[in-house]
């Protein structure tokens, strides 16, 4: 079983910062008042998500030896209003160019990713509606 740990260190103010693996990440409070000096924890989880669905979306079309460029994944996201706020709706946008003929492949490795692969995902899929969509440019 693979298990993954963390530390987070109070910096100022409201911040911490995070040692992940090797890296260190600021994180900050998006509620003033506050320094701003990094993202906020729930906004990192979007990242997270998108970067997810991200790797395994390459990974999938470069298995398929399909080429593409300028992809680009955008999350947008409702909070509750009750509290703890937590994400209710969340919007993930892939734009992409790719060969019209492998248009189909790329549906089938988002649906891979997020049917299959991206464990952040399904962790999403437990408390938010998830939307998927793919722009072509």
């Amino acid at each position: 079983m693979d298990n993954h740990e963390i530390t987070a260190r109070f910096d100022s103010g409201l911040s911490f910062i995070s040692t992940i693996d090797q890296h260190s990440l600021i994180m900050d409070s998006s509620a003033p008042p506050t320094e701003s000096i990094g993202p906020s924890p729930k906004k990192l989880m979007l990242a997270a998500l998108a970067g997810c669905t991200g790797i395994d979306v390459v990974s999938i079309l470069e298995k398929m030896k399909v080429k593409f460029t300028d992809l680009n994944i955008s999350v947008n996201a409702i909070l509750t209003e009750e509290h703890p706020q937590i994400y209710k709706t969340v919007d993930i946008v892939f734009d992409i160019k790719i060969n019209e003929n492998d248009q189909p492949k790329m549906e089938k490795a988002v649906l891979l990713s997020k049917d299959k692969y991206c464990g952040v995902s399904a962790m999403f899929n437990a408390f938010a509606q998830l939307n998927w969509t793919i722009n072509y440019l």
